[in-house]
C-alpha cells in the first residue's frame, strides 16, 4: 500500500457528470489529501497501520508554528483519491507498467475498507471515485508532501 500525502488549504475532486459538464465528489478546505495505491498482497494489516499512521502524523502548525499538530488536533478533513498509478513502474522503455497494481476487484474492496476506518476514528473523509477519470485540484499547503508505503 501506497499514500502520497499531501497537507492542503483547499482540495476538491471532479468527474464527468455525463451531460459534458463535471460534478464535485469530494471537498475539504484544510488537510490532507490522499492519493492511494493498492498492491497484490495488501491487506487488514496494512488498511489498520495506514490509517493509524496518515492520522497520528504531526505535520500541522501549533501556537508556535511548529509541525506539531496531528489533523484531527488541527480540524482538518481528509479527500482520499484512488490512484493505481502509484504502483507504476516506468525504470525501463517509456511506457510505465502497472503490473504491480492490484485490479480492480482487489483494489476497490480495499479502498472502500481503508476510507472506512478513517471514518471510524472519527475524521470527516471526503472521497473521488474509484476508476473514474478524475480532475484533483489542491492548493499544497507548506508545500507538505510525504510518501508513505507499508
Amino acid at each position: 500500500m501506497r499514500v502520497l500525502v499531501q497537507r492542503v488549504a483547499h482540495a476538491e475532486v471532479r468527474v464527468p457528470d455525463g451531460s459534458g459538464g463535471v460534478r464535485v465528489t469530494g471537498a475539504i478546505e484544510r488537510g490532507l489529501l490522499l492519493l492511494v495505491g493498492f498492491t497484490h498482497d495488501d491487506g487488514e494489516e496494512q488498511l489498520a497501520w495506514m490509517a493509524e499512521k496518515v492520522l497520528g502524523l504531526r505535520i500541522f502548525a501549533d501556537a508556535d508554528d511548529r509541525m506539531n499538530l496531528a489533523l484531527a488536533e488541527a480540524g482538518g478533513a481528509l479527500l482520499v483519491v484512488s490512484q493505481f498509478t502509484l504502483y507504476g513502474d516506468a525504470r525501463k522503455g517509456k511506457r510505465p507498467s502497472f503490473v504491480d497494481a492490484a485490479r480492480p476487484e482487489v483494489a476497490i474492496p480495499l479502498y472502500d475498507r481503508f476510507v472506512a476506518q478513517l471514518r471510524a476514528r472519527g475524521v470527516r473523509v471526503e472521497t473521488g471515485e474509484f476508476g473514474a477519470m478524475m480532475q484533483v485540484e489542491l492548493v499544497n499547503d507548506g508545500p507538505v508532501t510525504l510518501w508513505l508505503e507499508r
